[in-house]
């Protein structure tokens, strides 16, 4: 059962993608890919500016326990940020790709781990909306099987920075959603970087709007039609919101 599911999980995005890569343009020159995820890591920043990953239901029914194992990233060529940047800063090292996508595997549980997936986040945001967000795109995912998740931080504006390495803290995160099975659609979130009791759809823009305020191109492969389509697309009817 267990080679079944590695062998669902490797094959899948071939499957569903062929020859389209989702991964959205970088302003860096330094693209990291890890076992379930791929980053694109910004070292004037010493953070991703965006990581991308698949979420499929079947990767929701892993009982991998989160190990905390927070370390410098290895396959970061510039060098990742580190431990000391972290400590006593006031911020939280908040996840991009979250533990709780990668359950399934104790090694893409551990990968998740790595600095180069976090930024300094305001504790009660992390703990907060974010969490409650991170929930939300699990629940999608197991409700329409398989979506694809961007996230990352908008670094312009930003609210100083941290630690030796001079991490910067943003204002604001991002979260890009692409639902690949049935009715294709998009949504996609811009939060402050701050405490918050809103319900998660006030937060809710188009994918073009995110655009315009990273510089980025999210998914490019796709027909201009459909990406045209998609990307300026805000309906929250089509998807469920709980929180």
């Amino acid at each position: 059962m267990k080679r079944l599911l590695f062998l669902q999980l490797v094959f899948l995005p071939v499957i569903l993608f062929g020859q389209c890569d989702l991964l959205p343009t970088s302003t860096t020159t330094e693209i990291v890919k890890h076992s379930y995820y791929t980053l694109s890591y910004s070292k004037k920043d010493e953070q991703a500016e965006w990581v991308a990953y698949l979420l499929t239901r079947s990767m929701l029914t892993g009982q991998s326990e989160r190990g905390n194992n927070f370390r410098p990233d290895p396959s970061v060529i510039s060098g990742s940020a580190q431990l000391y940047d972290y400590k006593n800063s006031g911020y939280d090292r908040g996840h991009l790709c979250p533990a709780g996508d990668m359950t399934f595997s104790e090694q893409a549980m551990s990968e998740t781990f790595y600095l180069s997936n976090m930024s300094p986040q305001v504790p009660a945001f992390n703990r907060g909306i974010w969490k409650s967000l991170e929930t939300l795109v699990r629940e999608w995912a197991a409700k329409e099987d398989s979506i694809y998740i961007v996230t990352g931080d908008i670094l312009s504006n930003s609210l100083g920075s941290i630690g030796k390495d001079r991490v910067t803290v943003p204002s604001r995160f991002y979260k890009v959603i692409y639902d690949l099975t049935g009715e294709k659609k998009m949504i996609a979130f811009i939060l402050p970087n701050e405490k918050s009791i809103k319900p998660l759809s006030s937060y809710v823009v188009t994918v073009d709007f995110v655009e315009s305020q990273t510089g980025l191109d999210f998914f490019p492969c796709l027909p201009d039609s459909l990406e045209n389509r998609l990307e300026s697309n805000s309906d929250i009817s089509k998807w469920s919101f709980k929180y």
